[in-house]
């Protein structure tokens, strides 16, 4: 747990958020203090415009964070980093160091703070490094701002940091999100120019990720060998009750989990984390936290940062936190809606519609790009939040289905539709709601409607990402984002350029593209329900791509234009790509095949010696019943329902035994394939399919077993015992 050692808070604290919030993180306020007027300036320009920090000042502002640092307690620092693992790492160093003359100091260089050399060969690479190829290097990140991270009894400071190989390769998730939003930003300066807009020297993409997640009682998790090895439940019958009566979804917090809510918050605000609301989720046992936005890099780092303070923080309150995208079949599944908008450093929400969006040129010029990148790359962005996880989740209990489509709302959607005839008659006013009550205030009405079933949808002046899974890192869906919204930003000033100079006054050049953009991109807007076969039927109408799984997915990354476009933009060379392809694809494999071991394990340990135990008992009373039926004049009838009874059980548990056997083999077979594709497609067409045939059978034992005899905790238990 994260603790100021200054102003350690407890429960009954009245003391006000904002007086300690980001106390424990390197900030402003932070710099200011500690570090020389002309150093705490050039760091600033470094954050905010981009510009190079000389190695004289790295030294002034090294000298300044180890102070700061030591003051809070701090012994040691680590380059934090987001290796292609999905997760973070991190090694510790110590302050301490031995002078020449043998005495005792601390010490922190500039040197020490720009960079740092941990093992490259053990970090997943794609093919980029080979084993003996371990030298790689941490490149401090000075526009995410470091912090102070509790682990045993002392505290770390932890520098946020690209991860790159000895070549120069990007081994992380965070250098291709940053090259991403330096393209983005030159892009649209561009086309902001062209526009008229000037006086903007940067363009940022800001994110805000909800994060949604199950609490257990951490009892039950320990005693389930597939929470524990992969996550989420390969088997579990469906409790009577769910979700069914919609009686979770912000419903009262119980006190146990107010509490561990409580202490995430706390600890998230000394971290400088705007964590914003707290509140039942749909399914029981989930729940969600949502943040203030802030600019996309950061968001991503604060996201992992509040998955990791959770689970320690779940761990201590005697819960098991679950992130993965479905836990428990037949039940809500998890994701993590990211909330994506684009504006420049003079204070304009590129994505804001403004009272009378059909005037507001810039929004309009915006808000098509967005709908040209999503359209072009659908397939990408449907890539960029693909994993095993995920596909459980995808189409399943309130997650959108694999097809990318767009939601605008009816409002704009008449917008577009009348820039498209040529006729932008329309005149939209703030509308409100008059409920008719005396005592009840007149309600804002916003512009748009909400679409949960929406993958993609604009939610007043930003879009949310909702098919971004829950444990994922955040960062390869904004790359994404923000990759393809660079390119299409460039289509639609290249196309305006064009007809400027073939003799076209501006405006007339801007709204021509416009109603060219919005013709091409319709097939992309939906605003029906996305759970519904229509739209199944409409994607292959409209031609949208509806890939399944995620091994359909990746193969988008093997396109030529897919890698052209992110080594166009700097993002991504073609050996990042390939690497990122193979890594994930490995993941896919090994993560299936971890599953499906669990499986194994378990039906052989509990569930085959549990119903063999049953069997037997029920075997021997029905036995003794045989013996005892003359004599108590039991009827041939009843003899036969309780024959019936023990017939049913042994019948399935014979079955279950049967596709055990089966499962065995199909394990062993995962290796028989030459490539990484072959074993994927083979995961995920014949490998899952039977894991869940055979969970069918094994659940459909777990209600006939008395439950004295079942050692797994059941659903019912798991979901609904705080």
């Amino acid at each position: 747990m994260l603790i100021n050692k200054e102003v350690h808070l407890n429960s009954d604290s009245k003391i006000p958020v904002s007086t300690y919030f980001g106390s424990m993180t390197f900030d402003q306020k932070a710099m200011r203090a500690k570090l020389p007027k002309e150093e705490f300036t050039a760091l600033q320009d470094t954050i905010k415009a981009g510009k190079k920090i000389t190695g004289e000042i790295a030294g002034v502002v090294a000298h300044g964070m180890k102070e700061w640092a030591m003051e809070k307690g701090a012994t040691h620092y680590t380059h934090w980093f987001q290796p292609m693992t999905g997760s973070t790492a991190e090694k510790h160093d110590a302050f301490l160091s031995i002078d020449r003359d043998g005495t005792p100091i601390e010490r922190f260089s500039g040197e020490q703070l720009i960079q740092g050399e941990p093992d490259a060969s053990s970090f997943p690479s794609g093919g980029m490094r080979t084993t003996f190829e371990a030298r790689g290097y941490t490149a401090w990140d000075p526009s995410s701002p470091a912090f102070l991270m509790k682990g045993g009894k002392d505290l770390t400071l932890c520098i946020p940091t690209v991860f790159i190989s000895y070549h120069g390769e990007a081994l992380d998730a965070k250098t291709p999100l940053l090259r991403s939003m330096e393209a983005v930003s030159k892009s649209a300066i561009r086309l902001l120019e062209i526009l008229g807009v000037t006086g903007v020297s940067r363009v940022k993409t800001f994110a805000g990720c909800e994060q949604e997640y199950f609490l257990i009682d951490k009892k039950f998790y320990s005693e389930r060998p597939d929470l524990v090895m992969c996550g989420r439940t390969l088997l579990g019958a469906l409790p009577p009750k769910g979700q069914q009566l919609e009686d979770h979804y912000f419903g009262s917090i119980p006190d146990r989990v107010l509490e561990f809510m409580q202490d995430v918050e706390h600890e998230l605000y000394l971290l400088g984390i705007p964590a914003k609301t707290r509140h039942n989720e749909v399914a029981p046992h989930q729940f969600e936290i949502a943040p203030i936005f802030e600019e996309a890099n950061i968001a991503v780092d604060h996201n992992l940062l509040v998955m990791e303070v959770m689970r320690k923080i779940a761990d201590k309150k005697g819960f098991a936190l679950l992130l993965a995208e479905k836990p428990f079949a037949g039940i809500n599944g998890s994701g993590k809606h990211n909330n994506w908008s684009i504006g420049t450093d003079t204070g304009i929400n590129l994505l804001d519609p403004g009272d009378t969006p059909e005037k507001n040129v810039h929004f309009l010029v915006f808000l098509v790009a967005v709908l040209n990148g999503v359209y072009k790359r659908a397939d990408v962005l449907r890539m960029s939040i693909a994993s095993m996880g995920n596909d459980h989740r995808l189409g399943a209990n309130e997650a959108p289905p694999a097809v990318v489509t767009v939601f605008l709302g009816e409002l704009l959607e008449r917008v577009l539709d009348a820039i498209e005839s040529g006729k932008v008659d329309l005149k939209t006013e703030k509308q409100v709601l008059n409920l008719g009550l005396s005592q009840v205030p007149v309600v804002n009405k916003d512009y748009t409607d909400r679409n949960r079933t929406s993958p993609f949808a604009f939610t007043g002046n930003k879009f949310e990402f909702r098919a971004v899974g829950s444990s994922q890192a955040a960062s390869v869906p904004n790359m994404v984002l923000n990759t393809l919204m660079a390119e299409a930003v460039d289509e639609i000033a290249d196309a305006i350029l064009a007809k400027i100079k073939a003799g076209k006054e501006r405006d007339v050049a801007i709204l021509e593209t416009l109603r060219e953009q919005i013709t091409a991109t319709k097939p992309i807007r939906y605003q029906g329900d996305n759970y519904a076969e229509a739209l199944q039927q409409a994607a292959r109408e409209r031609g949208l791509p509806n890939l399944k799984n995620t091994p359909q997915s990746l193969r988008v990354l093997l396109k030529k234009d897919v890698q052209d476009m992110f080594i166009k933009y700097g993002v991504l060379s073609a050996d990042e790509t390939n690497s990122r392809l193979h890594i994930r694809l490995e993941r896919y494999i090994k993560g299936i095949d971890i599953e499906a071991r669990t499986l194994q394990l378990m039906l052989k340990t509990f569930v085959i010696p549990d119903v063999s135990e049953y069997q037997g008992e029920l075997g021997n009373s029905f036995n003794n019943l045989l013996s005892a039926a003359d004599a108590i004049g039991l009827s041939g009838q009843a003899l036969s329902s309780q024959a019936g009874n023990l017939k049913l059980l042994a019948e399935s548990f014979s079955t279950l035994i049967e596709m055990t056997a089966e499962l065995d083999e199909a394990v062993e077979k995962i290796e028989s394939f030459a490539t990484e594709f072959e074993k994927a497609d083979y995961c995920a067409d014949e490998l899952l399919p039977l894991m869940s045939k055979v969970r069918v059978v094994a659940d459909s034992l777990e209600q006939i077993v008395d439950r004295s005899r079942w050692q797994l905790p059941t659903y019912s238990e798991m979901l609904f015992q705080h």
